[in-house]
């Protein structure tokens, strides 16, 4: 079956967002086992949404739009698809109190120009939104399907997957199977080389990677005549993926190292201290976003100079000799942090994310490491890119040494 997909929003054209959103739909497309023939992006003019989603409808199965839903004027959506199909946009009274009910949890005032939200066509079923308050379309007319979908990713991609995958699926033949694995440590490029015998390997099995902020996801999906079959298959693919990547592979899905982490120190009865100064407080940050961090989590400091290092216990002769950006200083702030919050676990961040050499060290440089009675361990990190990103790179780095290293932890609970 084919697919199509349209961006919808005139702040596309300015290049004011990137649209993210294609290139996810795409993928997710793909995976299911469409074919995905066309891509664009169009302004909010009612002429041009309305041609577009008419040509869309006669060369696809499946138009998929993302865009446009939104209560004020310049977003047509609606309108397009309305006018595309030949019906024309009544009031769903109990469409309205829902988005009535959802100002009312959030404690605001509805504005009147949220009343264009409950707007449908005869050929349109209204699509959940629990992230916000523009419901999606299910169109069916003309022996073709229009999914519309809110713009802001936070919105689309849970009503992509919560509500229209499900409804997609039962669109093909056979039964579908899918898993996502997620890795860290490996480029794109290192993981697609690892498993080449897998990718391609069966007729009705997809290996697709992809690169995320968080790791290289591989996402498996198979189709066959049972739900049983199916699933073999994933599972048979997905031994082989693991087999070929090793320690790369941390979770499925939607873990993250800092979940990964959070599970084994709270499994252990452990808990954790950090010091950090390159990524700038990002790997607290990281620990923190997981529920319930509090049980493992003690603390952690941003020493960001030499004088904040040496107040919180960072030995100062370590520093003097090898210097502040070093894998002893690194090792230095971990045991600190261990041993200053009385942690079963201690990580240390030290490096350079700005653009200029420190130390003789390039940007991009920096050194990790973990601390353990009796176990002390450091990596050496290079990640050349913006302030922002190798922050974050940085403080991943540390989780996922940890990770790797997490039988040390065994006898270290209380």
């Amino acid at each position: 079956m084919r697919a199509v997909i349209l961006s919808i929003g005139s702040e596309l054209m300015r290049g004011d967002i990137v649209d993210t959103n294609a290139a996810y739909l795409s993928r997710e497309l793909s995976a299911l086992g469409f074919e995905v023939s066309r891509v664009g992006a169009y302004p909010d003019v009612l002429e041009e949404l309305t041609a577009a989603v008419s040509e869309a409808m006669r060369c696809a199965d499946v138009t998929v739009t993302t865009g446009g839903l939104g209560p004020t004027q310049d977003d047509l959506t609606r309108d397009a698809i309305a006018l595309a199909v030949g019906e024309d946009m009544y009031f769903d009274e109990e469409l309205f109190r829902e988005i009535e009910q959802r100002f009312a949890l959030l404690r605001r005032n509805m504005p009147e120009s949220n009343r264009r939200q409950a707007l449908l066509i005869p050929s349109a079923q209204s699509i959940a939104n629990p992230h916000g308050s523009a419901p999606g379309w299910w169109v069916t007319s003309y022996g073709a399907i229009v999914v519309a979908m809110p713009g802001p990713p936070k919105e689309m991609q849970p009503m992509w997957h919560e509500e229209v995958v499900p409804r997609l699926q039962n669109l093909l033949p056979g039964h579908l199977a899918m898993v996502s694995l997620v890795t860290f440590g490996l480029g794109e490029s290192a993981v697609e080389e690892r498993i080449a015998d897998v990718i391609g390997g069966h007729p009705n099995v997809t290996v697709a990677t992809y690169a995320k902020e968080s790791g290289v996801q591989v996402h498996i999906s198979a189709r066959a005549d049972t739900p049983g079959a199916a699933q073999e298959l994933v599972k048979e693919t997905e031994s082989r993926v693991r087999g070929l990547l090793g320690k790369a592979v941390f979770g499925h899905a939607d873990d993250t190292l800092s979940s990964i982490v959070g599970e084994t120190l709270k499994a252990r009865r452990a808990t954790l201290a950090v010091m950090e100064s390159a990524s700038g407080g990002d790997l607290a940050s990281l620990i923190t976003n997981n529920p319930g961090s509090s049980e493992y989590f003690l603390g952690g400091v941003v020493a960001y100079t030499r004088d904040a290092k040496s107040a919180f216990g960072v030995d100062a002769e370590t520093m003097d000799l090898h210097g502040l950006i070093s894998p002893e200083t690194a090792l230095s702030m971990a045991a600190a942090a261990r041993t200053r919050l009385g942690a079963a676990v201690g990580l240390g961040v030290t490096g350079i994310a700005g653009g200029d050499s420190v130390e003789g060290h390039p940007p991009g440089t920096c050194f990790v490491a973990l601390d353990l009675p009796g176990c002390q361990m450091v990596r050496e990190i290079h990640r050349p890119a913006s302030r922002e990103v190798a922050k974050r790179f940085f403080a991943q780095s540390a989780l996922d040494l940890l990770r790797r290293n997490a039988s040390s932890i065994e006898s270290t609970g209380t």
